[in-house]
């Protein structure tokens, strides 16, 4: 091959040069119009941060009611509640149980309620903590490493629930011993999860009551603020404390007995003040959360049921169901919702025993609930001659589209056959009207099957008694119907929820009365609406908007990063904090 002299080297280096040169030009150019958008200038998170090791200080004051702490709010606690999450309409449990010492420990601090844990009576008697253990044998199994400590006011707390803690020191109902012991055991560089117990406020309040203006109790509650003060001071001392994490939980196990509050009457566990506890999750660097307890008179009543029209309907398969002849006695009571025309519809019969679809002639004897032209719903009656009636009140008038509660009371009166009816626990224009006459026949109860109807009808229930009018009008909201929520539950003779949700049968969900069934299309609708007339009953998730002491468990597990198992059947749930410190880049 022909060798290059050193000027023809110099030349193709210099074109070859140049050739990459236009090259890099050009592709700077061909990028001209995507510029990098990434940010590149984002701030070091991690340059000055020190990860520190969490810890947890967990304080139980026995008897203590979240409203009154509330209304008394302590110094110190008032100080506490700034950086926390928290709740003074916190539940111990929202069941059904008698709430005990030994019931509540149990629920906070095995984070299941007692349909699990079984623990009712003081003495815990039958319990299953060996299934559904504590937070000291769930940190032995998962962190062995890490030092538990229990100090109580109550030996019965150690003795079952505290078996795997690494220390225990009992000191018999003596507040101030508690307070002493757990100052010690924070001046343990190793302290890690520490438990205090205190018993005073319950014991001032089972001798005393546990109202906000009893002294005792309150004087005990005062006093238990101190020694929260005071083991807050230790902590601060730590030598290490600027190493560390601590998140503070600080909760009543119970409330206490007070005088019945007609204004909380019907809200499940929230009307029980011994299920009234606080809960406090406390670190310095917590946003504020409180968790009020919800608007309960704003809940919506939502499920599925039958829509029902001229064509679609609901018939009795029994023709004798609800014959109430000359002197039988009985209440009737049921939601409707009318989404029909307003004004004047026809006089639709919403639901009858009397076998008509259009047209209220006098000539056909029975009864029915039409809805007038005024939109007021009206029992009207006739037994072959001519129609008798009395008028719902005008203030709770169906063109609304609002759920309404209605009640009618078959009773007797003398010699008289009488009927009254309610709407929303209101009576009626003319509250009493004699029916005199035979009530049987030979038409079944029907839903529907009238001109102009368009309407839903649930909870329809039949009691074998005439409900005295106070507990009609007490209890005209409560929805669905419970042996709970209901004192005349076991005098049903049939009662129709309508929630089926598919088929074309309404069954009597107490099993005594024949089905009703669908005729013309089984029109299954779903419906989820706010009313004031209707107070559905309240569910497990409607309590659970509020802090809960099964919660308390679930809430340390997660603060020292233990991923809980199913396997647990834990009830709690994690309160997610925000923090004061978080950066937004």
């Amino acid at each position: 091959m022909k060798q290059l002299n050193r000027k023809q080297q110099l030349v193709a280096i210099n074109s070859i040069g140049f050739i990459c040169l236009m090259l890099v030009i050009l592709l700077s150019s061909c990028n001209k119009d995507f510029p990098n958008t990434l940010r590149t200038d984002y701030p070091n998170d991690t340059a000055n941060v020190n990860f520190k090791e969490r810890k947890v200080l967990y304080i139980l004051l026995d008897g203590v009611r979240g409203n009154a702490l509330k209304t008394l709010n302590p110094p110190n606690l008032a100080q506490i509640v700034r950086k926390s999450i928290y709740a003074y309409d916190a539940l111990s449990d929202f069941q059904t149980n008698t709430m005990t010492n030994a019931s509540a420990w149990a629920n906070a601090t095995t984070g299941v309620t007692s349909d699990k844990h079984k623990i009712v009576s003081e003495n815990f008697a039958g319990n299953q903590i060996a299934t559904y253990p504590s937070i000291f044998t769930r940190l032995k199994q998962v962190k062995p490493n890490l030092r538990t400590a229990t100090i109580a006011a109550s030996k019965i707390f150690n003795d079952n629930l505290a078996i795997d803690a690494n220390f225990k020191a009992n000191f018999e109902n003596d507040d101030a011993k508690v307070k002493d012991g757990v100052v010690e055991e924070l001046k343990r560089p190793d302290a890690a999860v520490v438990i205090a117990q205190f018993h005073s406020a319950e014991i001032a309040g089972a001798a005393n009551g546990y109202t906000d203006n009893t002294t005792a109790y309150t004087t005990a509650i005062t006093q238990l603020d101190t020694y929260i003060g005071n083991i807050m001071t230790a902590l601060q001392q730590r030598s290490n404390f600027s190493k560390e994490d601590w998140m503070v939980v600080i909760a009543s196990n119970k409330g206490g007995t007070i005088p019945p509050d007609p204004n909380s009457a019907g809200l499940g566990a929230f009307s029980d003040p011994t299920r009234n506890n606080f809960i406090i999750f406390y670190n310095p660097r917590f946003l504020t959360q409180i968790t009020p307890r919800p608007d309960l008179s704003s809940l919506p009543y939502s499920g599925i049921a039958p829509k029902f029209s001229a064509n679609d309907a609901a018939v009795h398969s029994d023709a004798t169901f609800l014959n109430l002849g000359t002197n039988k006695e009985a209440t009737i009571r049921f939601n409707i919702r009318w989404d029909g025309s307003t004004g004047n519809s026809g006089y639709p019969a919403i639901l009858q025993k009397r076998g008509v679809t259009s047209g209220i002639s006098a000539a056909i004897p029975g009864w029915a609930l039409i809805k007038d032209d005024g939109g007021i719903i009206t029992l009207n009656v006739s037994f072959g001659t001519s129609n008798i009636q009395a008028k719902g009140p005008v203030s709770q008038k169906l063109d609304d589209k609002l759920w309404h509660s209605v009640a009618i009371r078959i009773y007797n009166n003398g010699s008289n056959h009488v009927a009254s009816m309610f709407v929303d626990g209101i009576p009626a224009q003319n509250p009493n009207l004699t029916i005199n006459g035979d009530l049987n026949t030979s038409s079944p109860l029907t839903f529907g099957k009238y001109n102009n109807v368009d309407c839903f009808i649930t909870e329809f229930a039949v009691y074998n008694t005439a409900i005295p009018n106070a507990d009609i009008i007490a209890n005209s909201k409560k929805t669905p119907l419970t042996p709970a929520t209901d004192p005349y539950y076991n005098n049903l003779i049939g009662y129709y929820r309508g929630n089926e949700g598919s088929g074309n049968q309404i069954k009597d969900v107490i099993g005594k009365a024949a089905p009703m069934n669908l005729v013309g299309t089984a029109n299954w609708s779903n419906f989820s609406d706010f009313s004031p007339n209707v107070s559905p009953l309240l569910s497990n998730a409607t309590f659970g908007v509020v802090i809960n002491s099964v919660d308390i468990p679930y809430q340390i597990y997660q603060w020292l990063g233990i991923i809980v198992p199913s396997s647990w059947e834990l009830n709690g749930k994690v309160w997610k904090p925000t923090y004061t410190d978080v950066r937004n880049n």
